[in-house]
């Protein structure tokens, strides 16, 4: 049976490096309509203005949202999940035992960081969120962290999301200093070349988490298409 091609979505980001009002008018000028939100950077009246703004944008899908456990309600979640119908959401670990989050845990993916996870955590959440970037730094900075998540992959614990970031290549480090870029922001296309170490392990829904503007973001989508779907 032929595989079924991921879907790889551009990442609407909100981290200090990332403008993300500029993204949503690249959104009106370039017709995009689908993206993964990753409003995690944002205190809520941020929030507020930012769905504001994606409000006036008709036919909008946001298969895939990064929650920002900190200071988020359940009435929030309702709101993401009545206008935009989310495949799935994701968090960080540190959101376990956090209220507002109870009534979509079928739904939320704990994304994997440097540490390691609580036991039983995926006995309360639907899975992983596997970040690839993150998995491919604790190969070489946290090993424990790095095979409990291998093992986690290969017991077929549920991926139901993911984060795909450049992983910054040495040969660029003088010119990040000098760009003063952080790591999610890519400056070399070939930093997404690790990636072909995940693919067997991506779910449907691939999400860029880039800081990039969306217009660099469509050639990272084009490179990623061929790397992953073999297009």
């Amino acid at each position: 049976m032929e595989k079924k091609p991921k879907k790889i979505l551009l990442g609407l980001t909100t981290t200090p490096g990332s403008d993300w009002r500029e993204k949503v008018e690249e959104m009106k000028r370039f017709g995009i309509r689908e993206v993964a939100l990753f409003p995690t950077y944002l205190v809520k009246k941020d929030r507020e203005e930012l769905y504001g703004l994606l409000e006036d944008i008709e036919g909008l899908n946001i298969p895939h949202v990064h929650l920002r456990e900190e200071d988020m309600a359940a009435e929030e979640l309702a709101y993401l999940d009545d206008r935009y119908h989310p495949v799935a959401f994701n968090v960080h670990v540190s959101a376990h035992g956090t209220n507002g989050l109870v009534g979509y845990r079928d739904r939320i993916y704990v994304e994997n960081q440097s540490d390691p996870f609580p036991a039983g955590i995926f006995d309360e959440y639907a899975g992983l969120c596997l970040d690839t970037q993150h998995l491919k730094y604790a190969r070489f900075r946290s090993p424990k962290v790095y095979r409990e998540v291998k093992g986690f992959l290969a017991e077929n614990v549920t991926v139901g999301c993911c984060h795909i970031s450049p992983f910054p290549a040495l040969r660029n480090y003088f010119r990040r200093r000098r760009l003063g870029v952080e790591s999610h922001y890519m400056i070399d296309i070939r930093e997404y070349d690790y990636v072909k170490e995940y693919v067997g392990y991506l779910p449907e829904y691939v999400s860029i988490e880039a800081e990039n503007s969306f217009e660099e973001q469509i050639a990272i989508k084009e490179y990623l298409e061929k790397i992953i779907n073999g297009q």
